[in-house]
């Protein structure tokens, strides 16, 4: 992995650091978007969901919003919206269920640690939920593929940072799964260059692993560093970028 000024970017996009010059800049500037699109769901070979997101920075701080809609079987729905600040840490992060539920979920810092607000619809009351984890935790939720990207981005600033010849081995993550009220340890793992056939072209995709419980992903990214496939081999399941 030898694109310096591609890790350095990713370096900042990871950490969400403002440069000098953006720090002086109002908070209200507009943010850029950073990567934004659509992920196709396949299990056994046939879309059932799709995943849309988007990633803005801004001098302050960054923003992911992600929307997941069900097309197969019983239809369902849920979005989700982390906001983070200037130096990664986590100000909110907000879970809804658009179908066929109402219900909800927050995470927010409390007093260094972080707690979990759970709503069954959106006028009850909140079952609150403390982990004891700073707030520089991951949150990386069941459904939403943007977030193995945004894990990704950190676990590469954190084992490369600005090195030219980097190659990063296996790193441990404690994140947040607010859907499950739980957490866990995440190991990455880079497993090199490899060729891939997407759509009909072959492609040199850079392949990671992420490994959590029992379960194993494979993930590829391209040279901009945004997720392409995503491949789940104990439930048959294939994510692809639009």
């Amino acid at each position: 992995m030898k694109r310096t000024a591609k890790l350095l970017s990713i370096l900042l996009l990871a950490l969400v650091v403002a440069s000098a010059s953006a720090a002086g800049k109002k908070n209200s500037e507009k943010a850029h978007v950073v990567d934004s699109g659509s992920f196709g769901v396949l299990v056994n070979g046939r879309r059932v969901a799709t995943e849309t997101f988007v990633i803005e920075q801004g001098s302050d701080g960054s923003v992911a919003k992600s929307e997941l809609r069900v097309d197969e079987g019983a239809k369902a729905g849920q979005r989700a919206e982390m906001r983070l600040a200037a130096n990664g840490d986590l100000r909110r992060y907000e879970w809804k269920e658009t179908a066929p539920g109402k219900s909800q979920s927050v995470v927010e810092p409390a007093d260094q640690f972080l707690i979990q607000r759970v709503f069954a619809t959106p006028s009850s009351k909140p079952i609150e939920r403390p982990f004891l984890m700073p707030v520089s935790t991951v949150v990386l939720e069941d459904y939403f593929f943007s977030h193995r990207e945004l894990l990704l981005w950190r676990y590469l600033a954190q084992a490369c940072g600005s090195k030219p010849d980097c190659q990063p081995g296996k790193s441990q993550f404690a994140v947040i799964i607010p859907r499950q009220q739980n957490s866990a340890p995440v190991t990455l793992e880079y497993v090199g260059r490899e060729p891939l056939t997407l759509r009909g072209q072959q492609r040199v995709l850079d392949h990671f692993r992420i490994s959590m419980e029992e379960s194993i992903w494979s993930v590829w990214m391209d040279s901009e560093y945004k997720v392409q496939r995503i491949l789940i081999p104990d439930s048959n399941t294939e994510v692809l970028r639009d």
